[in-house]
């Protein structure tokens, strides 16, 4: 008589995988969310210093900010004169941050794809703005947010 596996064996075993390249899965995918948070945090502290930097050599704050990629220049739009970002950074997703400024203060906001994440400038219910931006993939409503020290979110 040979020696084989059951088909309730073969089953178990074919379950056990497919259980733990579930779990395996989404745990990725977690990461996913985790990682592009953490980059929206990064740029908007990247652009937050920038802005002030632009504030000391302008006296106010820019009323928009350059396109993705674009870079950020001195009030005249001279680069030879002050160049504060290189490029201005976007969205892992591919839109633009959503900007609000008079001139006066900033406010900077970002989406957040993880729900649990919290923190200084995370607001889990949401800021009231959409920063889906004109991405296929929505993140609405804006959850995270820096500002000019003079200002709320």
């Amino acid at each position: 008589m040979t020696k084989s596996f059951t088909l309730i064996e073969l089953l178990i075993v074919i379950t056990i995988i497919g259980i733990l390249a579930t779990l395996g899965i989404s745990s990725y995918f977690n990461s996913l969310k985790a990682a592009k948070d953490a980059r929206r945090k990064s740029d908007l502290s990247t652009i937050q210093k920038a802005l002030e930097v632009y504030y000391q050599d302008n006296q106010g704050y820019p009323l928009s900010l350059p396109n993705n990629g674009d870079p950020f220049c001195h009030s005249s739009g001279d680069c030879w004169m002050a160049t504060y970002l290189q490029k201005t950074p976007f969205d892992p997703n591919g839109s633009a941050y959503s900007y609000d400024s008079d001139g006066t203060y900033y406010k900077l906001y970002s989406c957040i794809e993880n729900p649990n994440d919290s923190g200084p400038g995370v607001d889990q219910n949401g800021y009231g703005l959409d920063c889906s931006g004109n991405n296929t993939q929505p993140c609405d409503p804006c959850r995270y947010a820096v500002t000019s020290t003079n200002t709320t979110p």
